[in-house]
């Protein structure tokens, strides 16, 4: 089949996000300039660059108490750090419950019970028990088409690694298997890897 999006596609439920997948999931926390912690998850999510390590991540919704956003892109804008926290599988729960909409006086950490450490390089706090963090300086928000489509990228100051997953000097995801969203409610995770040799190398 094809569609026009501007037309619909006539479908049960929209196949944009199960066409664009795996997704890699940003679990992004922030803190506002209050001091109120935040933790949600984001699946527009990805690394950018190498040199310096940059990565983005795309909030497409907003909230009444929020002035056209989110939580996280208004804390963003309030302080001008974040951090991301990778999902392990056996986190999948706790994340889920930090994707509510809840009221901006709502700590998710609290609220799902999840650990927190403080960042090292930014004044923000991070989900101790992740297999990975990256603590990240903001260093521009995009507004795109749409009526709260925000990409936020920023810079990578500091990344933490959970030392079981380190092994032989490589960050081994088969160690905490990695959530990934697909389309509708649908998530995987990565159990097995296998690599390829690019050509001329």
């Amino acid at each position: 089949m094809f569609y026009k999006p501007q037309d619909g596609h006539g479908l049960p439920h929209n196949p944009f996000n199960a066409i664009v997948t795996p997704r890699p999931i940003g679990w992004i926390s922030t803190r506002g300039a209050t001091g109120q912690d935040n933790l949600a998850p984001y699946s527009f999510f990805n690394a950018v660059a190498y040199v310096p390590p940059q990565v983005m991540f795309a909030s497409t919704s907003d909230k009444p108490d929020r002035d056209g956003t989110k939580d996280s892109v208004a804390n963003i804008r309030e302080t001008g750090v974040f951090c991301v926290n990778i999902v392990a599988h056996a986190m999948r729960d706790a994340m889920n419950a930090t994707s509510g909409t809840y009221p901006r006086d709502i700590d998710e950490f609290s609220h799902a019970g999840i650990d927190r450490s403080p960042c090292t390089t930014i004044a923000c706090a991070r989900v101790t028990h992740a297999p990975a963090n990256l603590e990240c300086k903001l260093t521009q928000i995009v507004q795109l088409p749409g009526a709260a489509n925000f990409v936020v990228f920023g810079e990578v100051t500091g990344i933490h690694m959970r030392d079981d997953c380190v092994v032989d000097g490589h960050f081994d995801v088969t160690r905490f298997q990695p959530l990934a969203r697909l389309g509708y409610r649908d998530y995987a995770a990565v159990t097995e890897v296998f690599s390829l040799t690019r050509p001329g190398e």
